[in-house]
């Protein structure tokens, strides 16, 4: 591929470029794409807990939260896979991939006779998230090149995780009006059947972009990633991504605290919330708040790790998670709730685009697909510790004592961030220079 903008898309003849400005109208229809995204999460979480109680009967907590960590654990693997075959087969199979599988899910989720269908129905959707979500991220990254990977990557979960929110109101809502099933659920399936025609006639393919940013790829003036270079195996991006390389290690354990995190409060912060009495319309806008202020602040928090930097702005957003899963714990109104959860979606919107971001920085083009898929599974392995944490010590010593002890899990990550990443931001590095294609 030449050096002169001259590349071609794998699905037009276009000239490439890039950049936000030059992709404007595929970067605004992937936060789109991205959004009913979240929106299929979003149509179960204030839900499927008072489902299991109040249709299903079960009262054990470790039991109740076998659907979040059914997908989590599922959601893991196919973000792996999601980045390999990305790289490989092309963006734009895999998301369409994705978007199939989300069909069923709703329509389980309305029909199901027990809890194993709640179960099966969230291992699709865990599929469904893996390929679909890793996908949009990898393409952004695609589009606009390293210039603008922290403001893209803030759109990017923006858009997702305020899709999260507004569903989870409007579930709350519709299961207060109408029941707990089937209304609720209609959400999701008109989100997969919107989202699939989007992106089967309107998406096209990003692997391009990618292959003319390592064509223009230069490297850290420091010397810090020349053992970084193109031709890494499968293999060796696991073990730097999982372990051996600071930065890249240390955003997986991060990524994987942060979403234990949010495992924990799908399962658990509806019924401490429950515990007060307030009705499921209440309990659905206290849900609703740690996504909107994580959505919102993200448009923020990405664009300012592109100014400021990457390593402060992730060790001070997971201490600020520990403060406010703290305050939850501690809180029994609507108003300490409330205060809580929205300092949770704000310690989580100054670390989840930013995480990202650093891949990004770090991993070469030639196997970032890879990376971001591998670091997705870490981090969304978090869904299925948080499950699994949260209903273990919930169940042996309270539902307080669950937040607590991810409150104290949240301020050791923090402490790890600051001991072991270096700034990947390529403006931090003297010498980094505009690579001649970015716009």
């Amino acid at each position: 591929m030449g050096r002169t903008g001259a590349a071609r898309a794998d699905n037009d003849r276009r000239p490439i470029r890039l950049g936000l400005r030059a992709n404007l109208a595929q970067f605004t229809l992937l936060v789109a794409v991205n959004a009913l995204v979240g929106g299929m999460v979003g149509q179960q979480q204030t839900v499927l807990p008072l489902l299991a109680q109040q249709e299903f009967g079960l009262t054990g907590y470790t039991f109740l939260l076998v659907y979040v960590l059914a997908f989590g654990l599922t959601k893991a693997a196919t973000n792996y896979f999601a980045g390999i075959w990305s790289d490989r087969f092309g963006r734009k199979p895999v998301l369409l991939v994705g978007w199939l599988i989300a069909l069923p899910v709703p329509l389980m989720l309305i029909f199901a006779p027990n809890w194993g269908w709640v179960i099966a129905a969230n291992v699709l959707l865990g599929v469904n998230q893996g390929l679909t979500w890793s996908t949009t991220v990898i393409m952004k990254i695609d589009l606009v090149g390293p210039r603008q990977r922290g403001l893209a990557m803030g759109l990017n979960e923006a858009a997702g995780y305020g899709a999260v929110a507004v569903t989870a109101l409007l579930a709350g809502y519709l299961a207060a009006r109408y029941g707990l099933r089937p209304a609720p659920f209609l959400l999701g399936l008109s989100y997969a059947a919107l989202a699939l025609g989007l992106t089967l006639f309107a998406v096209r393919e990003t692997r391009d972009h990618a292959r003319l940013e390592s064509a223009n790829h230069i490297p850290r003036a420091d010397g810090l990633h020349d053992h970084l270079h193109a031709d890494l195996t499968n293999r060796q991006v696991f073990a730097y991504t999982t372990v051996r390389e600071p930065a890249l290690s240390s955003a997986s354990q991060a990524g994987l605290v942060n979403n234990l995190n949010f495992g924990l409060s799908w399962g658990l912060f509806p019924l401490l919330f429950a515990t007060a009495a307030l009705a499921v319309d209440r309990i659905g806008l206290l849900f609703a708040l740690y996504p909107a202020v994580w959505g919102i602040g993200q448009l923020f928090t990405g664009a300012l790790s592109d100014r400021w930097g990457r390593k402060h702005l992730i060790t001070a957003g997971m201490l600020t998670q520990a403060v406010a899963l703290a305050v939850i714990a501690y809180g029994d109104s609507f108003s300490v709730w409330a205060a809580g959860t929205m300092l949770l979606g704000a310690g989580t919107a100054m670390v989840y685009p930013t995480l990202l971001a650093a891949i990004g920085d770090v991993a070469h083009p030639a196997w970032r697909g890879g990376a971001v898929g591998i670091y997705r599974l870490w981090r969304d392995s978090g869904y299925a510790v948080g499950a699994l944490m949260g209903g273990v010590v919930a169940d042996l010593w309270g539902l307080r004592a669950a937040i607590w002890v991810a409150a104290a899990v949240s301020a050791a990550s923090a402490l790890l961030v600051a001991m072991r990443m270096y700034e990947t931001r390529a403006a931090a590095t003297p010498g980094m220079e505009r690579p001649p294609d970015a716009t």
